[in-house]
């Protein structure tokens, strides 16, 4: 029973896209925002400069995630100077027909939507329409408690302290009850951004502005409030005519309210004492800003070069998009403006993980946006779940390190 309900906290900690590499970053834990920051530099001899390794090896470290971490089934694209060059799929797409999983399909991307919201911030911070040192009550008067002493730059990298709403007892779905009222009722609910905004503002913050910090769901529903005040227009539609569109990206999708996976899909299932419940139709409204994206490993693998390429960015946005502070220490990871930093045994990658129920996500590449990896996984089995974070990072140090020798 202990590892079911260490299941349950599993799924609720990434609804929405909290850090599957942070399931529950408590406050203050990490060093503080005046922590040393790091550039986004490249270095001779890093990730990706060793040859793309065998497809059998990726094969293999995909495979490890429905088997030794117990996902229902898993997909991954590795992309090398602008080409697939492997595409790999483990495990079923749903448990009733145990067709495999498609390695084209879509799937719920969670937190990945963050550095989506982050590029469009940082392209209006580009085009002088607002600051990253500006306060947010400059632009949304009155949102948040404390808003003149809250900055762009401190929303984005999870410095300003503001409470996650996930964290709110409403959102906990442990025992048997709550996960029944989950599956039946809960996950229909279309929920305004301001009222999860609200519910994250009326618990105490973590710590004083820039005095730690702390992953935060409230953070990036704020932050799709100010591109919507900045521009007029729905934090949706910037992404649409800014990213989505000039990449070509056609298989992402910003759902909104709607509760389906359009294209071919994996399904998502929640465990539960008889038998596995599926949760792939759900209303990711709770999500929005913060994690409501639908993709694939091909568009999102894209996207990640095209912005780590400079395609989306001038220098100097992208230059603080990738100064970071310090985030968590298992796995080692540092955090810029939506972006991620992944130390691996060769050095360090750039991305995000995502997640919510059913599915998590992770995309990273190497920064000069030559190489990258995009995986999608339906965790599941409970008794497997502590290996799934392992399973990830070593899949990721493959594709960007080498395989490690055998002793």
């Amino acid at each position: 029973m202990k590892s079911y309900r260490s299941a349950l906290r599993l799924a609720a900690s990434v609804l929405a896209g909290v850090s599957v590499f942070a399931l529950a970053p408590a406050a203050g834990a990490a060093t503080t925002a005046q922590a040393a920051t790091t550039p986004g530099a490249t270095t001779p001899g890093g990730p990706g400069s060793v040859p793309v390794p065998q497809r059998s090896v990726l094969q293999q470290g995909l495979d490890a995630l429905t088997d030794r971490a117990g996902a229902t089934g898993a997909i991954a694209e590795v992309r090398d100077h602008g080409r697939a060059v492997w595409r790999g799929t483990s495990g079923v797409a749903s448990l009733s027909t145990r067709q495999p999983a498609p390695v084209n399909g879509e799937f719920r991307a969670g937190s990945i939507t963050k550095i989506f919201v982050a590029t469009v911030v940082l392209q209006l911070v580009a085009e002088h329409r607002l600051g990253l040192d500006d306060p947010i009550e400059r632009h949304l008067p009155g949102l948040v408690p404390n808003g003149d002493a809250i900055t762009v730059r401190q929303v984005m990298n999870h410095t300003a302290g503001l409470f996650d709403f996930l964290e709110d007892p409403r959102f906990a779905y442990e025992s048997d009850d709550a996960l029944r009222r989950l599956l039946a009722v809960d996950r229909w609910k279309t929920l305004a951004p301001r009222d999860l905004i609200a519910v994250g503002v009326s618990h105490e913050p973590y710590f004083a502005p820039g005095g730690g910090w702390h992953y935060s769901n409230t953070d990036y529903l704020v932050l799709g409030e100010l591109v919507r005040q900045v521009t007029g227009n729905d934090w949706r539609t910037e992404v649409d005519h800014r990213v989505l569109q000039p990449l070509g990206l056609r298989h992402t999708f910003l759902p909104g309210t709607s509760t389906t996976v359009p294209g071919p899909h994996s399904h998502g299932y929640l465990p539960l004492p008889d038998g596995p419940a599926d949760i792939t139709e759900l209303n990711p409204s709770m999500g929005g800003a913060a994690g409501e994206l639908i993709s694939t490993t091909d568009d999102l693998a894209r996207f990640d070069a095209a912005l780590l390429g400079g395609r989306l960015l001038p220098p100097a946005q992208l230059a603080e998009m990738t100064t970071t502070v310090a985030a968590d220490e298992q796995p080692p990871t540092r955090y810029g403006l939506g972006l991620m930093q992944l130390r691996l045994s060769c050095g360090e990658v750039w991305g995000h993980p995502g997640g919510i129920y059913g599915y998590v996500t992770y995309l990273f590449g190497d920064r000069s946006g030559t190489r990258q990896i995009a995986i999608s996984a339906n965790p599941y089995d409970p008794q497997k779940g502590a290996e799934l974070t392992p399973t990830v990072i070593d899949l990721i140090d493959r594709t960007f390190c080498g395989p490690k020798p055998t002793s």
